[in-house]
This record gives structure tokens, sequence and C-alpha cells, in this order.
């Protein structure tokens, strides 16, 4: 049992379980109904996914520095109540299920998926 770090509209994994769209934004263009089929995501959970100004911050980021200043302030935000209680859930969960977070960047290194995946490790996820 583990949690997976994907990138939202790929091809599934084998074992990959229930994917969750830690996005602030649906995909655009695409039916609800249809969320699921084509490989975006099975639950939509926002309240894991950067503020709209933290996200733009993240993709205007250019130089280091500026990576790090997104980085500060989505860890930032992640580390209120409601987001400490999610990601301890999502933790728990990766122990007795087997499912996926992840986001639509093409590069998970430029991406709020990859301090995701570093804060489920330190609230204890195991990762696949």
């Amino acid at each position: 049992m583990s949690v997976r770090i994907v990138r939202l509209g790929t091809p599934r994994l084998g074992g990959e379980g229930l994917r969750i769209g830690t996005v602030r934004r649906p995909p655009r263009g695409v039916p609800k109904t249809e969320f699921s089929s084509q490989n975006w995501y099975d639950c939509w959970f926002p309240n894991l996914a950067p503020s709209v100004e933290t996200m733009k911050m993240a993709q205007q980021a250019q130089t280091p520095g500026q990576w790090s200043a997104f980085v500060k302030k989505y860890r930032s935000e992640m580390s209120v109540p409601q987001a400490r209680h999610d990601l301890d859930l999502l933790a728990a969960l990766s122990r007795t299920s087997d499912f996926s977070v992840g986001c639509y960047c093409e590069d998970e290194n430029h991406c709020h998926r990859s301090i995701l995946k570093a804060l489920l490790v330190e609230h204890g996820a195991k990762l696949a």
C-alpha cells in the first residue's frame, strides 16, 4: 500500500489506485463526467493545491531564488491546521491503500507536486 505522485492526464500505472487531483482548477474543456476516463483524476482535492497567487509564483519562477520563494510560500500554506490534517490523512491512508496524487505540470521538479511529495513523506506517508 502506498501513494504515488503522478502527472494528471497521463496513462495510469498498474496499482495506482484512486487518482486524486491536487490542483486549483479542473482541466479545461473536459466534461466532468470524463475526468476519470481521460486519466485526469477520480477525485478533486484542491485543498492541497497552492493558492492562485502562489501558483502564479511557481509558473513565473525562472531563477532558483524565485523558485525558493514559491517553495517557502507553498510550505507556509501547507502548515495551517487544515492542510496539516489533510496531509496526515493522506499519509495514514498510504499505509492501508493504494492511491495517487498529482498535478498537470510536465516537469515534476518545477511543480508543487515535488514539494507535496516531500510534505507527505514528512507526515509519514509511504511512497510507491
